[in-house]
């Protein structure tokens, strides 16, 4: 008894927290540069950018549009705004894996406690609170990668990519609406001024576009993610044995797959809304509106554009960020 009361505070002391955080914040960042050119190709497509459209829609199309990229900007251009993704994946893995631990030794202590309802919980949970940290990084670092030939590509040093990001962001003023026929009745006129005003009068909140979206679909994403994750563990591996690297990469990549399969229109959604300021200066953009746009453009397949970039970015990217989790864990002590 007292030995499992020793362990639970030492689970919940600074020293194990801080451990725990390192060791997610790293596997966050290996696993974030192994896929980089494939998620800037994803961002293109989800986004609409006007240049890769033609691309879009089959896997010959993403590699493509990756030697496009390569072709016109070199090694450079496929990692394009990844500095910034790597700024913002640290604090965002080390929290959400943190998180995890704390909220899965809360909810389950012992493996008797854990139930596929406890993990989804747990994975949701922590998957919710590294967002709400670490989002305005998130739109940051998507506007960042957004950027093409077209739209004005980042050629100069991190520091001052981020700064001119951040400054044209907080300073995007909303198209005031031209004269039309329309009558000031109409029910658009109320919610389009009633955003103006809020976003003139809180400039931060731009840096929350699509954050809602980016929550909902966080919690099935995460959630059936570390569902898997515990559930495939629990299954397949014995209580006294130690997995194996291999065997963490195989249930992490399986992980990946059916968390990608749940939660991939949100993602489209949300990928929408952040890039709306360029799009849409003057508004903020509404899951209606985007859902329906995205329908009328491309119907129910517009929700799924990129699906196969994700499964080949989302994949590998989680076996090896779970993968490299538990081994920074076993190297710290964890």
């Amino acid at each position: 008894m007292s030995s499992n009361v020793s362990e639970s505070r030492d689970k919940q002391s600074l020293n194990y927290i801080i451990r725990s955080g390192l060791a997610g914040g790293f596997a966050g960042c290996v696993a974030k540069t192994l896929v980089a050119p494939l998620d800037r190709v994803k961002i293109l497509f989800q986004a609409s950018n006007p240049d890769f459209q033609k691309y879009a829609g089959s896997w010959s199309g993403a590699f493509r549009a990756g030697w496009g990229i390569y072709d016109t900007n070199g090694v450079r251009g496929l990692f394009q705004g990844h500095s910034m993704t790597l700024l913002r994946i640290f604090p965002y893995a080390a929290i959400r894996f943190m998180a995890y631990d704390q909220i899965h030794h809360t909810l389950m202590p012992t493996r008797e406690d854990e139930t596929n309802f406890r993990r989804f919980a747990a994975g949701s949970i922590s998957g919710v609170i590294s967002v709400f940290f670490t989002y305005p990084l998130e739109v940051i670092r998507v506007r960042m990668a957004f950027q093409t030939s077209a739209t004005g590509e980042l050629k100069d040093p991190l520091a001052s990519n981020v700064l001119r990001t951040v400054h044209q962001m907080y300073h995007e003023r909303p198209i005031e609406p031209t004269p039309t026929s329309q009558p000031a009745s109409s029910i658009h006129a109320v919610p389009v001024a009633g955003t103006r005003q809020i976003l003139n009068r809180f400039p931060i909140l731009k840096f929350y576009r699509g954050f809602t979206a980016t929550i909902i679909g966080m919690i099935p994403y995460a959630g059936v993610s570390f569902l898997s994750w515990g559930y495939l563990r629990a299954r397949f591996i014995p209580y006294d044995s130690k997995p194996t690297p291999v065997t963490d990469l195989i249930i992490g990549a399986a992980s990946g797959v059916m968390a990608q399969t749940v939660s991939y229109p949100f993602e489209v959604v949300r990928r929408r809304m952040q890039v709306g300021g360029i799009t849409r200066p003057d508004r903020w953009l509404r899951w209606g509106e985007t859902m329906r746009s995205i329908w009328k453009t491309s119907g129910l397949k517009g929700f799924y554009i990129g699906l196969s970039i994700g499964y080949l970015k989302v994949v590998p990217m989680t076996a090896v960020s779970f993968t490299v989790w538990q081994a920074g864990k076993r190297v710290l002590g964890v």
